[in-house]
């Protein structure tokens, strides 16, 4: 056979693709656990989880200690509406900061550091990463929230019992009072995620979650009218508060309608930012 014919021999050949990639190699499951290692990985995410506890139940207890000397000073109406379980979580509205803090930067530090471009080589598909990354964040706000909830409910009832009216676990409304903070305080992380990837940028990340679940909140009660009031009622922390209240106010949502309308307004943040993740370059 001379070289012209082996030549053109060859270029018949037909040509076998490259072998892909294994499916497997990007799953789901292995997308969390690369998450999950990131995370916990990182010393600051064991110093803000330890804030988050101290702050939570040292607030809780402080509160509880105070308005347990105060207590025999309340008049009929006040007593009669007073609510033991959630003065003794009320420390969550401060440690619902850290938490926030921590999921915006579950975003925006890859983004701040460039690392987010090996992460999207590694795994492409980005609503893959994004969604791995929420349920690694949701796991470990919820686990977080239930031991730091719990701790504060106790640390509260120790000091009321003595002047003021306590609670117990077993009382009607109050577990899913208790339950419902680890819920608030998962909601709280993803609040701070959705708008860290919205806005990929840390400061601005961690300045607008303080705005919408600390500050914002209160300056709603300042709208008036009754439209003022419901808006007031609705918004974020307003609302997702309810599931750790076990009597509610007049005018009020329910536990589980306001926690409903808090998880749909981080979801909304979320989405966008999902959209505006997939066609903005890393």
């Amino acid at each position: 056979m001379t070289a012209m014919s082996t030549i053109e021999t060859t270029m018949t050949l037909p040509i076998r693709a490259t072998p892909a990639p294994l499916a497997g190699g990007t799953s789901f499951p292995r997308v969390v656990r690369s998450e999950w290692t990131k995370l916990r990985s990182l010393r600051s995410t064991w110093w803000t989880l330890l804030g988050l506890v101290a702050v939570t139940v040292g607030f809780s207890a402080l509160v509880a200690w105070g308005t347990s000397n105060a207590y025999g000073s309340l008049s009929a109406a006040d007593k009669a509406t007073f609510d033991p379980t959630s003065q003794s979580l009320v420390g969550v509205v401060f440690g619902q900061l850290a938490i926030a803090v921590l999921g915006a930067l579950m975003v925006t530090s890859e983004y701040t550091t460039g690392s987010i471009r090996t992460t999207l080589v590694a795994v492409p598909r980005r609503m893959r990463v994004l969604a791995a990354k929420a349920v690694v964040l949701v796991t470990v706000g919820f686990a977080v929230g239930l031991v730091t909830c719990f701790a504060s409910f106790f640390a509260g009832q120790a000091f009321l019992s003595g002047n003021a009216v306590s609670a117990s676990l077993g009382d009607p409304g109050v577990l899913r009072a208790v339950i419902g903070g680890a819920l608030y305080m998962a909601g709280s992380a993803m609040f701070g995620f959705a708008l860290g990837t919205l806005l990929r940028h840390g400061a601005a990340a961690i300045t607008a979650a303080v705005a919408a679940l600390l500050v914002m909140p209160n300056l709603t009660f300042l709208l008036p009218g009754s439209w003022g009031e419901s808006i007031a009622h609705w918004f974020t922390a307003n609302a997702g508060y309810q599931v750790m209240v076990v009597t509610p106010q007049p005018g009020e949502p329910g536990a589980w309608a306001g926690y409903l309308a808090f998880t749909a307004q981080w979801m909304v943040i979320a989405i966008v930012g999902a959209v505006l993740m997939k066609r903005r370059d890393a």
